[in-house]
């Protein structure tokens, strides 16, 4: 139910044609209209996720989501939960550091999926929920009476978000979607590493969190699409489609010239400079955009000679006469430490800067001026800091946020606040093992 709290009067909450909640009562459907008390309204206020995903990439989209608002109902399995949790050293107490990258703004609720009573849980919760994200296998979820056409029927107004490997058909469609492999099979891995190098895995997976980006835009859309139209809709994603759509001018290359690609390093195919070089303490990248900017370089590094070069004129040229070039550059490079030319750069107009570690990235003034750590309070590990949303908004904040759950945390609350259930039918389901909470409260 989009917007759960609605301005009084006209733009009060509308009838669904007919539908009804899981007590009876008609949907909601937001109206658009704006609410009186808009200080710090969230734009996902009143929004619910159901989250049957784990690992990274459905993750990394529901994260985005909560922190624009919406409730997350994260689902996982009793006893084992997200494969994330198992995802270490590091660990902080028993939480691994890669689960609480990803899982703020969430609750976790413990179910067994594959007990009849586990999916008849799912479904309740789908019906009164706006948005279904899940990250499974095709077909198997179906297998469970849990697919697109089985929640549908049930909450025709659900946003049915499919997040998988290579997509819901196909030739590969059955292959476990995992970011390495592709990564690999996109060709990213083909274009990432050094020149006369082997293929490089991005130091982050870069598949995962387009495919998470992808997906959060693509729910965000859905959202306008059912205000529009009163119905829901479902949305495919995968990693293969992310990261090929990902490829922009190299795949363009391809596709418009037939240009194969290669790797370059931290080099640039069609711009020269733009990469990095090595100082003597460290590495700096520096690009020149256009000519001016190249011959400001030459000025900075006190390389007259090569202003005037004919080799060096243009962009094209340079890309011509890379090899002799970058030797050039390199060799002024290493005669400084990093520290004399971030001092000679500043102010230039040019594109500049070093190749930080983890340490100084966290460091860096403007990224702590960005508001990119975010601070707070696990209850079994105490205070923790994650990277923070990557937007800032006027008109509201993203302070506050709630930490990643405990597996099972907000089990027995869900079961109560959401769906109603009494104490006795709880304790029943616990019993059986169909649900879960912690051991420790």
């Amino acid at each position: 139910m989009l917007a759960a709290r609605l301005a009084r009067g006209r733009c009060g909450p509308r009838s669904r044609g007919g539908g009804s909640g899981p007590r009876g009562g008609p949907r909601r459907r937001w109206s658009g209209c704006p609410r009186p008390d808009t200080d710090n309204v969230k734009p996902l206020d009143g929004v619910k996720i159901l989250d049957l995903t784990r690992v990274l990439a459905g993750p990394f989209a529901t994260m985005n989501l909560g922190d624009l608002g919406a409730e997350v109902i994260k689902v996982e399995r009793p006893g084992v939960g997200d494969d994330t949790r198992a995802w270490g050293p590091p660990f902080v107490g028993s939480e691994s550091t890669y689960f609480l990258s990803v899982n703020r703004n969430k609750k976790s609720i413990a179910i067994n999926i594959k007990d009849p009573k586990g999916v008849q849980i799912i479904k309740e919760l789908a019906a009164i929920c706006d948005v279904f994200v899940e990250n499974y296998v095709p077909g198997k979820l179906s297998e469970m009476g849990l697919g697109y056409e089985d929640i549908n029927k049930i909450a025709p107004h659900i946003v049915y978000c499919s997040i998988t490997g290579y997509g819901q058909t196909g030739p590969l469609n059955q292959r476990a979607g995992y970011d390495a492999i592709a990564s690999a099979v996109s060709g990213l891995m083909h274009i990432t590493g050094p020149e006369d190098g082997d293929p490089v895995r991005p130091g982050v997976a870069m598949t995962d969190l387009a495919t998470g980006l992808y997906s959060y835009g693509a729910i965000m859309a859905g959202l306008l699409q059912r205000h529009k139209t009163g119905r829901g809709i479902y949305i495919d994603c995968n990693l293969l489609s992310s990261q090929v759509a990902c490829l922009t001018q190299v795949a363009a290359n391809y596709l418009i010239s037939g240009k194969e690609a290669k790797r370059w390093g931290t080099a640039h195919g069609s711009i020269v400079p733009y990469q990095a070089f090595r100082t003597k303490d460290g590495y700096l990248v520096v690009g020149a955009g256009n000519d001016q900017h190249f011959v400001t370089v030459c000025k900075i590094l006190n390389l007259p000679a090569l202003i005037n070069d004919s080799r060096y004129k243009t962009n094209h040229l340079r890309v011509q006469n890379r090899k002799e070039l970058i030797a050039v550059l390199s060799a002024r490079f290493a005669e400084e430490m990093t520290s004399t030319w971030l001092c000679l750069f500043e102010g230039s107009g040019i594109p500049y800067g070093p190749i930080n570690s983890m340490g100084q990235v966290f460091a860096e003034p403007q990224v702590l001026h960005n508001g990119l750590v975010m601070a707070m309070d696990h209850p079994t590990v105490g205070r923790i800091s994650v990277p923070g949303p990557a937007v800032r908004y006027s008109g509201f904040t993203m302070a506050n946020p709630k930490p990643p759950p405990l597996l099972g945390q907000h089990t027995v609350e869900v079961l109560k606040t959401s769906l109603g259930y009494d104490d006795s039918t709880i304790k029943d389901l616990l019993g059986a093992g169909v649900v879960a909470q912690p051991k420790v409260q």
